[in-house]
């Protein structure tokens, strides 16, 4: 994660602690294990997706830099001292003895060091609005179990903190960050959403056919060859004996398939539909026991026997519907967090003013050019020099589903593939039929 800020004390408060990473191989490991430990803690949890604009701007203190309001204590106020803190640690994180001069390097560690600290501050504040607190005694024991299973020497200790630049007041507040993201993740698992009966009948009938139905079966035993006249060959030799033993010589010997001349010709649990026609349709006919052939196929005459069938059969909903309840509550809890992330990004979003000179997409004060943050600058330069690059469609584009693509199991459904257009659609479309209101033109006929 990005570098967030320094000189927070941990707060007091209950809190369940989080797993802790595997013990390293040896001293790099430990230290690069340190480093991913301490930097990267709630990233993936937290991943920003809303950005708010045209927000008035309150009054942010002279000392501050960053103004987050109803955060909790002094931890809505980053201060100067504690960018210029951050920026340490982010150039050292980034691999750098020292912080750029100003630049480009500059911007893009600038960026990481405002967004790892309000990322920390919003993290804190969501806890606190939850009811989540870290005490110190929490901090120090996690801390000191972290510490032992990727520093088992203090001097890998200290090495680390040498190139990380991390004084032990930034490792606590990163270990408290930890605690406190946990604590959140289990908060949000305590009422985990419960499907309804209906829906998980919905999900059964849209699945039977699919996912809980066996079809039909048979064992069989098969010889085949391109050549008829060694098919009727074949057909002959196990006409005056038929055994399992008979079926391993013929197909040693006459069989040009694969896949079963070196078993006697059987192949096992053949599932209708599934071989070539009119083979599939003259097995599924054939009573068992009763050599049939040859029967010519695209890949030759075969002669074949059924050994045995098994019908179809359809496991039914009370067989399965735990197994169904506990898919669709996984659905509907990452449906519930994905909301969670939503409003925490739109809310905490509308709540963070930042000064001149430290705005980033963060802030509600900031102000976007439109334009996405992935596009080259070529994109919007009249005359760009060489050719132009590919460029991204400078709004989201919603893609609609199908119509009756939404279903039970697919409940985003199937993207509606966009239709071509016919010559001179344009030039219908420049005079659109009278009675439709901003001249939309209705679909064609089916």
């Amino acid at each position: 994660m990005s570098p967030e800020r320094g000189g927070k004390q941990a707060s007091s408060g209950k809190s369940r602690g989080s797993r802790a990473a595997k013990r390293p191989s040896g001293p790099e490991a430990a230290r690069r294990r340190g480093l991913l430990l301490f930097g990267v803690l709630f990233v993936v949890l937290f991943a920003i997706v809303a950005i708010s604009e045209g927000i008035g701007d309150p009054s942010i203190p002279g000392d501050d830099v960053i103004l987050i309001e109803e955060a909790p204590g002094d931890v809505g106020h980053i201060t100067k001292a504690e960018f210029d803190h951050a920026m340490v640690l982010a150039a050292a994180q980034g691999g750098q003895k020292k912080v750029p001069k100003e630049g480009k390097k500059y911007e893009e560690l600038k960026e990481t060091a405002l967004s790892g600290m309000i990322e920390s501050a919003w993290l804190e504040g969501q806890a606190a609005e939850m009811g989540i607190e870290a005490t110190d005694a929490e901090v120090a024991k996690e801390f000191k179990k972290i510490k032992g299973e990727n520093f088992p020497k203090e001097s890998e200790f200290k090495k680390f903190l040498k190139e990380t630049k991390f004084t032990q007041q930034d490792i606590d507040e990163r270990v408290k960050l930890q605690i406190l993201s946990t604590e959140i993740q289990e908060q949000l698992k305590e009422e985990p959403p419960t499907p309804s009966d209906s829906e998980v009948e919905d999900y059964y009938e849209a699945a039977k056919a699919t996912q809980f139905t066996q079809p039909a079966s048979r064992s069989i035993r098969l010889i085949r060859n391109k050549d008829e006249a060694k098919a009727e060959q074949a057909l002959k030799q196990l006409e005056a004996g038929n055994t399992a033993k008979d079926w391993a010589k013929v197909a040693k010997e006459l069989s040009e398939d694969p896949a079963t001349k070196g078993k006697g010709g059987l192949q096992q649990n053949v599932a209708d539909g599934t071989l070539e026609e009119p083979l599939d349709s003259a097995i599924v006919d054939a009573p068992e026991g009763q050599l049939e052939g040859p029967l010519k196929t695209p890949t030759g005459f075969v002669v074949f026997e059924v050994q045995n069938s098994s019908p179809e059969t359809v496991e039914e909903l009370k067989g399965v519907e735990g197994q169904i309840r506990s898919q669709l509550t996984q659905q509907l809890e990452q449906d519930a967090f994905n909301e969670f992330i939503s409003d925490f990004n739109a809310r905490w979003t509308s709540r963070t003013f930042c000064a001149d000179g430290y705005v980033i997409e963060r802030c509600a004060n900031f102000e976007g050019s439109g334009r996405p943050a992935s596009a080259p600058p070529a994109c919007y330069e009249e005359d760009p020099k060489g050719p132009r690059p590919d460029c991204p469609a400078p709004v989201f584009q919603a893609i609609p589903a199908a119509p009756g693509s939404i279903t039970p199991l697919e409940p985003q459904g199937k993207p509606l593939a966009q239709r071509p257009h016919p010559p001179g659609e344009e030039k219908a479309a420049e005079a659109p039929p009278a009675g439709l209101p901003g001249g939309a033109v209705p679909p064609p006929a089916e």
